[in-house]
């Protein structure tokens, strides 16, 4: 797998949030052009990008604030629903997390979990509405 590509309204905001987790950021650039409108599909994109690398090294996610054309607003996406579901992060210690990501005023949709003793679990909202789920191993 390439990367998880996901638009967000304020591209700063969620290079923010993912790096205080722990990604790195490893590029950032404009797209715009015939090249962009024939791969995406859409005429007249112009979008900012921002790379980030997990902590693993070993997964990517790609965020994107579209400048041309307006973004869509739309209802954030339910557990539930069909679709791009949640970025799931495997973290050492899950209140630690979630204290960085109340420092971005981000907090558990319920709270926090614990699957047959095997580990701790949440979703959050994060930036833009993004689902992300924090599991802390527990063995």
């Amino acid at each position: 797998m390439g990367n998880v590509g996901i638009a967000v309204r304020d591209l700063d905001q969620a290079i923010a949030f993912f790096t205080d987790l722990g990604l790195t950021v490893a590029g950032r650039a404009e797209v715009s052009g015939e090249w962009a409108d024939t791969a995406v599909g859409l005429d007249g994109n112009h979008a900012r990008i921002a790379v980030l690398n997990t902590p693993d090294g070993h997964g990517q996610l790609e965020f994107f604030e579209y400048l041309h054309p307006d973004a869509i607003e739309t209802e954030p996406a339910l557990p539930h629903e069909i679709g791009m579901h949640r970025v799931s992060f495997v973290v050492d210690d899950i209140d630690a997390a979630l204290a960085i990501a109340a420092r971005h005023d981000c907090h558990p949709l319920r709270g926090v979990a614990t699957y047959e003793d095997v580990y701790k679990l949440t979703y959050l909202r994060g930036p833009s509405g993004i689902l992300v789920m924090f599991a802390q191993e527990l063995r």
